[in-house]
C-alpha cells in the first residue's frame, strides 16, 4: 500500500485546494443567498437577463471564463489594476486568484439549489408574518432562510465540490505555480503529463473521489437533518 502515501508536494497540492474550496465558497454563500432571492422573489425587468448572466459559467466553456477573469481581475485589468493601485489587492498568480475562479464557477449550483429552495416556500407564511408586523428583513430572518435551509446546505456542498475540481479557469486565470495555484486538478494535469508520474496521479484521482463522495454524503446527510429541523 505505499504507492497510496502522498509526497510532501502531492499533499501541498490537496492543502491548497482544500483552502482554496473553502474559501471559495464561504464568500460566495452571502452573495449566493442574496443573488437567490433576488430571482426567487424579485420582479424587474431584467430578471432573465441577470439570472443568464448569474449560470452563463455552467455553459461557457472554464478557459473563456478563465480568460474573462484575466482581463477583469488580471493586474493590468479593469477591477484589478484598481484593486491592486488603491488597495494592494492582487489576484494574478495568487491562491486568492484561485479562489475566485473556483467561487464563479461555482456560485451557479449554488444559487439554483438555493433559488429553488426559496421558490418551494410557501409566501402565505412570509405574508403572514408581514400582516403581524414583521419588517421585510425580519421575515427574511425567521422565515423565508429557516425554510430554504435544505437548499442553502446542498448548494453549499455543491459548490464545494465544483470548487474542488476546478481545472480550466484556475489555470487560465492564474496558471499552474506549485504551492500557489496549482491545485489538486492542475497537480492531476502536470504528472499525467511527466515520465513516471501515473502513480502520483492515481494517488490524487483517489483523493479526489474520496473528498468529493464525502462531499455528496455530507450534503445529503446535512439537508436530511435541516429538512428535518423545519418540520420540527
Amino acid at each position: 500500500m505505499d504507492w497510496l502515501v502522498l509526497s510532501e508536494e502531492e499533499w501541498v497540492a490537496v492543502r491548497l485546494s482544500l483552502k482554496v474550496a473553502t474559501v471559495a465558497t464561504l464568500c460566495s454563500l452571502p452573495v449566493g443567498i442574496a443573488v437567490a432571492y433576488l430571482l426567487a422573489r424579485g420582479r424587474f425587468w431584467g430578471k432573465s437577463l441577470v439570472n443568464g448572466i448569474v449560470h452563463l459559467p455552467l455553459i461557457l466553456p472554464p478557459v473563456v471564463t478563465g480568460f474573462l477573469l484575466l482581463l477583469t481581475f488580471g493586474r493590468r485589468g479593469a477591477v484589478g489594476q484598481f484593486l491592486y493601485d488603491w488597495f494592494a489587492i492582487s489576484f494574478s498568480f495568487r491562491w486568492t486568484g484561485a479562489a475566485l475562479a473556483s467561487a464563479i464557477m461555482g456560485f451557479p449550483l449554488m444559487v439554483r439549489s438555493i433559488r429553488l429552495s426559496m421558490e418551494a416556500v410557501d409566501q402565505k407564511l412570509e405574508e403572514a408574518a408581514g400582516t403581524l408586523g414583521a419588517a421585510p428583513l425580519w421575515v427574511f430572518l425567521t422565515v423565508t432562510l429557516p425554510l430554504t435551509l435544505p437548499g442553502i446546505v446542498a448548494g453549499t456542498i455543491l459548490a464545494f465540490a465544483k470548487a474542488m475540481g476546478e481545472f480550466g479557469a484556475t489555470i487560465t486565470f492564474v496558471s499552474n505555480i506549485p504551492g500557489e495555484t496549482q491545485t489538486l486538478s492542475a497537480a492531476i494535469y502536470v504528472l499525467t503529463q511527466v515520465p513516471g508520474g501515473d502513480a502520483g496521479a492515481l494517488r490524487l484521482t483517489v483523493v479526489a473521489i474520496v473528498i468529493s463522495f464525502a462531499a455528496l454524503l455530507a450534503s445529503e446527510w446535512l439537508a436530511r437533518l435541516a429538512a428535518r429541523r423545519v418540520d420540527a
